[in-house]
């Protein structure tokens, strides 16, 4: 069993065709083998005359290539290539490379490091738990900077001035009675964590969930690690599991 996220659709406005190049990217990465653009309209349920277009866009941009004749498409290294050139750009800082591998050993949960991404948190590291139960996760996963551990330690590296600033932007939707719907309410959140030393959540945004986060020190990004799992797990040892994360980070400085 996996615990997911049944909230991953939100009202941020999407640009269709953009949102569709990657979705077929994403969708070969499920397939593992070539498609013709019929099947990939038939699989994605899109209509044909466009799943063509598309599909000759990307052929032509180099994007994708036909492996055999009339075989169908397949992406090409293209997209390898420009990936690896924009991660060596701006890499996760060398000091945590291993830290959500090493906290996931640790603690026996899925971890990951986020950083903000406007009123978001995005994951770009993650080390998911081996347990059957678990929280499923993937690089480029977002949460609500706002209504999870994760996000809060990110909200807590910023002025309070620019927080304010975020929080205009921010739908305070209540996810669950736990979830803080307000920014006074971000802001007791944010000082409740100050006195422990380390952000916690507890069902605020995905159900049957709860999390340890703190933010990484020493890199010139803002950056925090999170350590979630299921509540009969992990809810009671919330204080124990943050002293584990403390631990790991002191090793690191």
């Amino acid at each position: 069993m996996e615990v997911c996220n049944p909230f991953q659709a939100n009202k941020t406005m999407i640009v269709r065709q953009a949102a569709n190049a990657l979705e077929i990217l994403e969708y070969f990465a499920r397939r593992l083998k070539p498609a013709t653009p019929a099947e990939i309209a038939e699989d994605l349920g899109w209509p044909r005359s466009s799943t063509f277009k598309l599909v000759g866009t990307l052929a032509s941009k180099g994007y994708l290539y036909e492996p055999r004749a009339r075989g169908g498409y397949y992406p090409s290294p293209r997209w390898l290539v420009l990936a690896e050139a924009v991660a060596s750009a701006e890499p996760l800082p060398d000091q945590y490379q291993r830290l959500a591998q090493d906290l996931m050993r640790a603690t026996g949960e899925t971890v990951a490091v986020s950083a903000p991404a406007g009123i978001h948190a995005t994951f770009i590291d993650v080390a998911e738990s081996p347990q059957p139960v678990r929280y499923f996760a993937k690089v480029g996963d977002r949460v609500p900077i706002h209504a999870t551990s994760a996000g809060r330690a990110l909200l807590a590296q910023m002025p309070p001035e620019e927080r304010q600033r975020l929080y205009r932007k921010i739908e305070f939707v209540r996810y669950a009675p736990t979830t803080p719907d307000s920014p006074e309410a971000v802001e007791r959140r944010l000082e409740e964590a100050a006195a422990m030393g380390w952000h916690q959540s507890n069902t605020e945004y995905t159900p049957d969930l709860a999390g340890v986060a703190l933010p990484l020190p020493g890199s010139d990004r803002r950056l925090s690690v999170v350590v979630v799992g299921p509540v009969s797990r992990c809810l009671e040892r919330r204080p124990e599991t943050a002293a584990i994360v403390a631990k790991h980070l002191a090793q690191l400085r």
